[in-house]
């Protein structure tokens, strides 16, 4: 019977608002309905909404009407401004027209007040990716994205380059051993972290029934373009923050996010913000949450949590790798993006920032931006560019879309530029090929005013998902 019972999450994404009315249908389903089957139940609620005042005579249902009609006469609908605010655009000649149209969407929120277009930008869903959005005291769910704090990682150890080379058997079976990869992925004994010490894990209703899932995925990675890999790091700034000398070292490259806890904390509070804040059509994603309210506040501490869970989960795949390797990492980087910051625009104002695929780029701020499984990466210190909103690219960007590149690349033609650069790949998909990418060093060419080259990365042995 579980398989025709309706849940709350079902009639949310209906339509039905967030809070009394759900909890009224759902009881009303469940007494006088029980029997009935699922998909009955759904058309009955699909009558319901769209011709609710013919169900007003129902002793049943009439309770749930007025619930119904004072929750969505309380619904803000919006109008977007007729014209989009200015934006920076940076390496406008590498940008698809979808993304650009996405931002000129964003750009008209009531609620907007400045944006930047990174040159990595393509089209995603609500804000493009490489999107950064300034709002107004409002936080976007789906401005965040779904993979909350997804992060670079990386740690470089003073051993000589060559040891990749000569250790290329035992740097694979380390990422055999000690790294998991997929949206199911997990590891049957699990390395304790205090982020599980975290009061919102009891005091955040959605954030509490991940608790178990995060325990067992943590320190494994997602699918797609996440990835750990061994290369060899060219430090090229002789004022590196770590004092280390101009030359070529071992590196561990991770990139992944918060993995199903933070996929299901970017689901409920979207579908909430968008139960909550009526938009037109094309911009229905970009619905946002005041921070003002409560359910404002809690996306913002579960958002927060989320972030810090998927820097545990890297510090726990390169506190393996270490002990794998039998030494200590003499410098560490890392960053994040999906994600959002309170942060001050030139005028002074109190923005809420958020970051799309896109990397935090202050004045001095290190960072890294990955090329693809061969070209190469780098190190990168901010320049603090507030044109750019201090932001700078998060990687080379999708030339192609998955599909695309499922459809043209040639696995022939991608296995020979993995023998070229002298690459192992374990994993990975033709969708995640280097061809399906710009070229990171136009990309990295149109941002020069937003950052400078610390360093550089080439991989040299990657593991993504896949057998």
């Amino acid at each position: 019977m579980a398989k025709e019972k309706i849940r709350g999450n079902e009639l949310l994404k209906m339509g039905v608002p967030q809070g009394r009315p759900i909890s009224m249908l759902l009881a009303i389903l469940q007494k006088h309905y029980k029997r009935e089957k699922k998909v009955k139940k759904l058309d009955l609620v699909k009558e319901l909404l769209a011709k609710p005042e013919e169900f007003r005579g129902d002793a049943n249902f009439a309770p749930f009407i007025d619930a119904l009609q004072t929750s969505q006469a309380r619904k803000e609908t919006h109008v977007l401004k007729t014209k989009s605010m200015d934006y920076a655009i940076y390496g406008e000649e590498h940008i698809e027209q979808g993304a650009r149209h996405q931002m000129e969407v964003a750009g008209k929120l009531p609620v907007s007040v400045a944006g930047a277009l990174m040159p990595d930008a393509h089209q995603g869903y609500g804000l493009p990716i490489g999107g950064v959005l300034a709002t107004e005291n409002a936080v976007i769910p789906y401005g965040v994205g779904v993979d909350i704090g997804c992060r670079m990682c990386m740690t470089i150890y003073n051993m000589p380059s060559n040891y990749i080379e000569r250790h290329r058997h035992n740097l694979k079976q380390y990422l055999a051993d000690h790294t998991q990869f997929g949206g199911s992925a997990g590891f049957k004994k699990t390395m304790d972290d205090p982020i599980f010490e975290r009061k919102e894990f009891d005091e955040i209703g959605i954030v509490k029934k991940q608790k178990g899932r995060a325990y067992h995925q943590i320190g494994s990675s997602g699918s797609g373009n996440h990835f750990v890999e061994f290369g060899e790091v060219e430090i090229l700034d002789d004022q590196n923050e770590w004092s280390l000398p101009t030359g070529k070292y071992v590196g561990i490259l991770s990139h992944s996010g918060s993995r199903g806890m933070g996929a299901n904390i970017a689901k409920y509070y979207t579908q909430l913000a968008m139960s909550k804040c009526q938009l037109p059509r094309e911009a229905k994603y970009l619905a946002w949450l005041d921070l003002d309210t409560e359910a404002g506040q809690e996306y913002w501490l579960a958002m927060n949590l989320a972030g810090d869970y998927a820097s545990a989960c890297h510090h726990q795949i390169h506190k393996k790798l270490a002990k794998a390797l039998g030494e200590k990492p003499v410098a560490q980087v890392e960053n994040h993006h999906n994600f959002a910051w309170k942060e001050q625009l030139a005028d002074g104002r109190e923005v809420i920032v958020h970051r799309k695929g896109a990397t935090p780029a202050g004045k001095g701020v290190l960072g890294i931006i990955p090329g693809s499984m061969v070209t190469a990466g780098f190190i990168v210190r901010g320049k603090g560019e507030q044109v750019a909103i201090n932001s700078a690219s998060h990687g080379a960007g999708r030339l192609m879309s998955r599909r695309q590149a499922k459809e043209t690349i040639e696995k022939k033609a991608w296995l020979k530029m993995l023998r070229d650069y002298g690459v192992d790949l374990i994993g990975g998909g033709i969708d995640e090929a280097p061809m399906a990418y710009k070229d990171i060093h136009k990309v990295m060419g149109a941002q020069k005013e937003l950052v400078e080259v610390v360093g550089k990365f080439l991989p040299k042995v990657v593991r993504m998902d896949g057998a």
